[in-house]
């Protein structure tokens, strides 16, 4: 029962005042046998993170995928230079010449911006070289692992017409807040309602606008793929042709179940691979076999799973916080 509660609060966490008698209501169970399975697997580190999910692009945030080539004695100090900055949410060691890879946001109001932060970073690391490869086109970004081993290998990946709306104080009162961990008990939004003086409906309705607009991707936990038993992810690279054609390469490679994000991304002199895919899997002999279905499907040129040796940095950054202003002033002058 555990693994069907994992995969539930993962797929569609119910937006109600309790949302774990919902689950319980669903699974047969009750409220308490329910929340005393997440407290326990939040305590042993598998569940990272409940909260709302949000599009950096459409929160105004420019953003970048970033790969650096650091000598190996210099990894350590590169590493916590790049960490320092309260935009980067991913930073891995993987097995490639471009070694440390991350993921960098940068607020609408920035002063650097997105290509200077990065050349600073660039700078301040010693990187022998970089490539920055931002998203051109996105088919997928969806982390659900298959706890259950009941899921199909094939989904289909829905396209959304987003609505537009106008934010307004509150509603950046509740991204700033819906952003952070719930905790795992009975009534986990309370504080949030009450924080802001506001009523359920209200908070619930807010947070459905939010989603209409693509503001909040979804509501949902992430578990920590390697202690949930998920050991052998890879960020797999393939060589595809731009254009049309990509495109339609990619919504094949997205539909594969086993994969959380696509991308199309540019291409340069020193880097050939445009389509980018995380496959998960539980061991490496799992992965392989799930890349060798999808290159039989995929018209690439070639392709590369990237593993990635080490985890330096795994977490959401903080929309709307001074952090960003700060490290900005200190690296700047």
């Amino acid at each position: 029962m555990k693994d069907e509660i994992l995969s539930r609060i993962q797929k569609k966490f119910p937006l109600v005042p309790k949302p774990f008698e919902t689950i319980a209501n669903e699974l047969e169970m009750s409220e308490a046998e329910v929340l005393a399975i997440l407290q326990e697997e939040k305590h042993k580190g598998i569940i990272r993170q409940t909260s709302a999910i949000f599009d950096t692009k459409r929160l105004g945030y420019k953003s970048s995928l970033v790969a650096f080539k650091i000598a190996e004695d210099k990894i350590d100090s590169a590493v916590k230079i790049i960490n320092s900055h309260p935009g980067i949410s991913h930073n891995y060691e993987r097995n490639h010449e471009f070694n440390i890879w991350f993921t960098l946001g940068i607020a609408p109001d920035s002063t650097l911006g997105l290509d200077k932060t990065v050349e600073i970073l660039a700078k301040l690391t010693e990187a022998d070289d970089f490539i920055m490869l931002p998203t051109l086109k996105l088919f997928k970004i969806n982390v659900k692992l298959n706890t259950t081993g009941k899921d199909e290998k094939k989904e289909k990946v829905k396209k959304v017409i987003h609505t537009e709306i106008e934010m307004t104080p509150l509603h950046n009162a509740i991204v700033r807040t819906a952003q952070y961990d719930i905790e795992m008990i009975s009534e986990p939004f309370k504080k949030i309602i009450d924080d802001l003086n506001i009523d359920y409906d209200k908070f619930f309705s807010i947070l459905r606008e939010l989603q209409d607009a693509g503001i909040m991707r979804r509501f949902a936990s992430i578990l920590n793929h390697r202690k949930a038993g998920f050991n052998a992810n890879a960020m797999v690279v393939w060589d595809v042709d731009e254009g049309e054609k990509g495109k339609a390469i990619g919504e094949i490679a997205a539909a594969f179940s086993a994969v959380s994000h696509c991308y199309l991304r540019p291409k340069y002199p020193n880097w050939q691979f445009n389509l980018f895919t995380m496959v998960h899997g539980k061991t490496k002999k799992e992965t392989n076999g799930i890349i060798a279905e999808m290159a039989q499907e995929i018209d690439s040129k070639t392709h590369m799973p990237l593993y990635s040796s080490r985890e330096f940095k795994k977490i959401r950054i903080e929309y709307f916080t001074p952090a960003i202003e700060a490290w900005e002033e200190q690296y700047s002058k």
